[in-house]
């Protein structure tokens, strides 16, 4: 068996044209294929998005025992399903019920909370098809912001951390690239990140500290009821380009205090981006043994205040940057204090 990346991300979601017409919109996305009970899918319907080679399957349930209608009753609009490709689709089936995997039919395997993977193998003369999906010519512009998807960050609740981290070590064969515990404001978090061998499949994982005040991660893990996909980030060669063109189109991003670009030529070397560009765009910048990397990220896209965005633009550098962890914590609060005094905590 070989994981050999993302193949699409399945978002439930209570309206799939809404969420489309958000991200075509915002984000430069477009439609290539749709589907529903014509095409062989009972209950539901859904839209297929492409932006490079990013693929995001947007479905809504027409009826009240499919999955993600009761999916989004519980969660919200969120990350259901992660694709896995493979060479070997019932192979890798087989190999990971064996290894301890929920097998659930149809290609699909148990992976966190109420998250699921599918597994897909494709062949290279067939491009990208879903069963059920009818795909549809679409000649609008394709932007090529957006690459592919660099990783996902899922939050799962206190205790669960070290389980889930052995969980794919043991059943996908995922390596344990990184651990950290970092504490910012009185409030503490526990990470790990686990990767496929080929590096190509990368999920950082985080859980709170109990002990320490109760924060962003416990209100999502309040918000979202369970362990999810806290923010997915999608890897661009021009992060500047890219948050002038979606901030241009409404997208909001977290704010970056101006004192932060003051110290930046004091705690790493050169860096490849003009400091005011990236003062002006408030993108956050860190480097390790490999080299840098810039990264920012959205405010959030739910009404809960839970899936968020992040847009990363990598330069040799290998990790997540987590020496910018204290950055975007100050910024969440921010929004956070932001949203509770225009709305309330029921906005």
């Amino acid at each position: 068996m070989k994981i050999l990346g993302v193949d699409h991300l399945e978002f439930y979601v209570g309206d799939a044209r809404q969420t489309a017409y958000f991200l075509c919109t915002a984000f430069g996305f477009r439609i290539r294929g749709q589907g529903g009970p014509q095409t062989g899918l009972p209950g539901q319907r859904s839209l297929l998005l492409q932006h490079g080679d990013v693929h995001l399957l947007l479905t809504s349930g027409l009826v009240p025992d499919h999955p993600a209608t009761e999916y989004v009753g519980r969660h919200g609009d969120g990350v259901a399903v992660i694709a896995l490709s493979t060479d070997d689709a019932q192979g890798a089936y087989a190999e990971l019920v064996r290894k301890g995997a929920t097998g659930l039919g149809n290609g699909y395997v148990s992976g966190f909370g109420d998250v699921i993977h599918r597994l897909v193998q494709r062949g290279t003369e067939t491009g990208f098809t879903l069963p059920g999906i009818e795909l549809q010519e679409n000649q609008e512009r394709d932007d090529a912001l957006l690459e592919v998807i660099d990783h996902l960050a899922i939050c799962v609740p206190a205790g669960d951390l070290t389980a889930t981290s052995k969980y794919y070590q043991d059943v996908f064969g995922f390596n344990e690239i990184f651990e950290e515990y970092i504490e910012v404001g009185g409030q503490g978090m526990d990470s790990k990140v686990v990767q496929s061998p080929d590096r190509e499949v990368t999920f950082t994982l985080i859980e709170p500290d109990p002990a320490r005040r109760p924060g962003q991660i416990d209100d999502f893990l309040d918000w979202h009821a369970g362990a999810g996909v806290q923010h997915i980030a999608f890897r661009t060669s021009d992060i500047i380009a890219a948050v002038s063109t979606f901030s241009q189109r409404g997208v909001g991003f977290l704010s970056t205090p101006s004192s932060y670009y003051d110290a930046l030529s004091e705690r790493l070397t050169p860096v490849d981006v003009p400091i005011e560009a990236l003062r002006k765009h408030a993108v956050l910048v860190d480097e390790d043994h490999w080299g840098q990397m810039y990264q920012i990220f959205t405010q959030s896209m739910h009404i809960r205040r839970t899936l968020f965005l992040e847009l990363i633009e990598r330069h040799g550098a290998l990790t997540f940057g987590t020496k910018n962890i204290k950055a975007l914590y100050e910024a969440k609060e921010r929004e956070l204090a932001a949203a509770d005094t225009a709305g309330g905590n029921d906005a």
